[in-house]
């Protein structure tokens, strides 16, 4: 068994840099409230983190697995053409996601 002055070290030390790290940004929004990077990072941001995603979930399509692909190439479609249709993104992710689950567990795949 470690030292119990060694464990309330290491304890200690923990507490600081959570605090520490979850204080930081409280304490440096008077410095970046007016900040010119911050207001662009917020206002892109959202779109960047959409657009990883998305590339993320194309890069992953299994296209030599079960269905090659198939089901998850027409849930994009669908998306888009949903989106393009209605320009909601509620019915656009709905109509993706329906599409892709109904040909991927419903349709049999040669």
């Amino acid at each position: 068994m470690p030292d119990p002055g060694y464990l309330l070290t290491a304890l200690a030390a923990a507490v600081a840099i959570t605090v520490g790290l979850r204080a930081l940004p409280f304490l440096m929004v008077g410095f970046l409230r007016d900040s010119a990077f911050l207001a662009d990072l917020g206002r892109w941001m959202p779109l960047g983190a959409v657009a990883i995603l998305a590339a993320s979930c194309v890069f992953a399509i299994d296209l030599g697995g079960h269905g090659r692909g198939i089901p998850e190439i027409a849930g994009l479609a669908a998306t888009v053409g949903a989106h393009l249709w209605r320009r909601n993104a509620v019915v656009s992710i709905a109509a993706g996601t329906g599409v892709c689950l109904v040909l991927a567990n419903a349709v049999p795949l040669p």
